[in-house]
């Protein structure tokens, strides 16, 4: 699989070249478009209890889609549901990533995609105590709201991230989750002053929009589902 991304970083569509033949596995409701003759079938990643951790705890779609080229290969465009910019992950088998709710759009085939526990305080912050974990070999496509920067960290270098901005982090790093002002209870219900601290060596994604800022807006408007 290839993978060619147009409209970025603003409103990122990810093209996935595939060879005759070829399978890739796409988030449910991620596809934009298909070349003609691509066969999809949506199932349950893992098995039913796995997708039922992915659907509940993980905030991911229960079922995910596969599309296969006909013998004469194809293409898959898919595309975010927030406006922002994409990135493309290329794992060599070696290194995993980490990638928190929402991010994950498309990899190969090749690619191994698991629900994976986050840590039992994760579950505060509305950020998910589960993380989608990418193994394997292949390609990968993460989305993220709003413009991208990649963190890279030498060995022992720190960075203090807001969990509502931090889209994906190689296996490589060390991640702790904290409360960035100490007191507020309401905070860890909301998610507010809640960060990551990396550690490196390895690499860091963020987004420079907080989709949880979003919510806000549109409640504190009127626009949002009122509890």
């Amino acid at each position: 699989m290839q993978v060619r991304t147009r409209h970025t970083p603003s409103y990122g569509v990810a093209r996935l070249m595939l060879a005759p033949g070829e399978p890739v596995r796409v988030e449910s409701g991620a596809m934009l478009a298909t070349s003609y003759g691509v066969a999809a079938e949506s199932r349950a990643q893992g098995g039913f209890f796995k997708s039922l951790a992915r659907s509940a705890l993980g905030g991911e779609s229960f079922y995910v889609s596969t599309y296969t080229a006909p013998q004469q290969g194809g293409w898959v465009d898919v595309a975010p549901t927030l406006p922002g910019d994409l990135n493309v992950l290329e794992l060599d088998g070696r290194v995993g990533w980490c990638v928190t709710k929402g991010s994950w759009l498309a990899s190969a085939s090749t690619v191994q995609v698991e629900t994976q526990w986050g840590g039992f305080q994760n579950l505060f912050g509305g950020e998910g105590g589960f993380l989608t974990r990418l193994s394997g070999h292949g390609s990968a496509v993460v989305a993220c709201y709003g413009a991208l920067d990649v963190v890279t960290l030498q060995p022992g270098e720190y960075v203090t991230i807001d969990t509502g901005h931090v889209v994906a982090y190689a296996d490589t790093v060390q991640s702790q989750l904290r409360q960035m002002n100490q007191g507020a209870v309401q905070s860890l219900k909301s998610g507010e002053g809640l960060v990551f601290d990396f550690a490196g060596p390895g690499q860091v994604l963020t987004q420079t929009r907080n989709p949880r800022g979003l919510v806000g807006w549109l409640k504190s408007n009127g626009l949002g589902p009122r509890s």
